[in-house]
């Protein structure tokens, strides 16, 4: 089977990547033009440069092609509006949809977010039936992915799309070049992180989510979406396991929700007057105080979604951060 992968050059489309080629499939990356491809270049893959808001370039990469992975999206989080967020999610998405089904494609998985889906905490997590609820953060990458999300869905219903949908949750893991998610094992380890919030989130390993994207091509029904995620946890108990796993001292003191709530705003103000990009956001102070809890039961059942411990995908994220010198 050959595979055009949208995104192979991100985290989680890195991870996808091996695991195709592991599989053995042939795998051609949609690449944007002039973006750096090192994480990418010992690897026995084809490359198709081309800009995802260009439909006819969608549609020229995926020439020989059995199946179409969408894992490229712009997960840039300031602005908290932005327009080039929610043109590369929603119209990007709305292209490469277009160009499958005018390829004829026989299978497309479109890799998603959670947050798609309602969250809930310990007694009532999120699941794949609970509606959008992250509106209220006012963030336009949850929106134009969830709008994007009902993109495809649509197409999947009025115009026989053959796609099925994978939602990841927070994933830890190796070839995290931003670093994205990275980023938390870093302000622990150099004990950056003054205290946790009240929040938590649900996390899994990126190689695990990476075998749930590659199950998907052969696993799981046409229309259908399935939460990649394993375990549910609270800032606390996930900064104690960095922690552990990195041999320093886990940050101890509960920081109350106003205190949280006004630093992100003051952050926000400043990053207005400045132009230059806060470290926190007050969308993001107001999610941290939340509990994005969700089952990946579903995909579990269905996928064959491994669950694998948390702590190795913070080993192996640890390990790639050290090796390649940004710790």
């Amino acid at each position: 089977m050959k595979i055009l992968l949208t995104g192979a050059d991100g985290f989680l489309g890195t991870n996808i990547t091996r695991e195709l080629l592991g599989r053995g499939y042939k795998v051609r990356a949609f690449i944007q033009p002039g973006r750096p491809t090192e994480l990418l270049n010992d690897l026995d893959i084809g490359k198709f440069e081309g800009d995802i808001l260009n439909e006819e370039d969608i549609f020229q990469a995926l020439e020989g092609c059995d199946a179409l992975i969408h894992a490229a999206a712009n997960t840039s989080i300031w602005p908290s509006r932005s327009e080039i967020v929610k043109k590369v999610n929603v119209e990007g998405t709305r292209n490469v949809v277009n160009a499958a089904l005018k390829a004829g494609i026989k299978r497309m998985v479109y890799i998603g977010t959670a947050n798609t889906f309602g969250f809930g905490d310990e007694q009532d997590p999120g699941h794949e039936g609970k509606p959008y609820s992250s509106a209220r953060y006012k963030m336009e990458y949850q929106d134009s992915k969830y709008k994007a999300h009902l993109v495809v869905m649509e197409a999947v219903k009025n115009q026989g799309l053959p796609c099925i949908v994978v939602n990841p949750t927070f994933m830890f893991g190796p070839y995290d070049s931003k670093p994205s998610s990275g980023a938390m094992i870093v302000g622990v380890y150099r004990g950056k992180v003054p205290g946790y919030t009240l929040g938590g989130r649900n996390f899994i390993k990126v190689k695990d989510a990476a075998v749930g994207v590659a199950n998907a091509l052969t696993k799981g029904e046409i229309g259908e979406c399935y939460i990649l995620g394993n375990v549910n946890l609270t800032y606390k108990e996930i900064f104690e396991k960095i922690a552990r796993v990195t041999g320093v001292k886990a940050p101890g003191i509960p920081l109350p929700k106003f205190l949280v709530l006004a630093f992100g705003l003051f952050q926000s103000t400043i990053a207005h007057i400045t132009k230059k990009a806060p470290d926190v956001t007050y969308p993001m102070s107001k999610i941290s105080n939340d509990k994005h809890f969700f089952t990946a039961a579903k995909a579990v059942k269905h996928l064959d979604l491994p669950q694998n411990p948390i702590e190795e995908g913070i080993q192996e994220c640890f390990d790639w951060l050290k090796a390649n010198k940004y710790i």
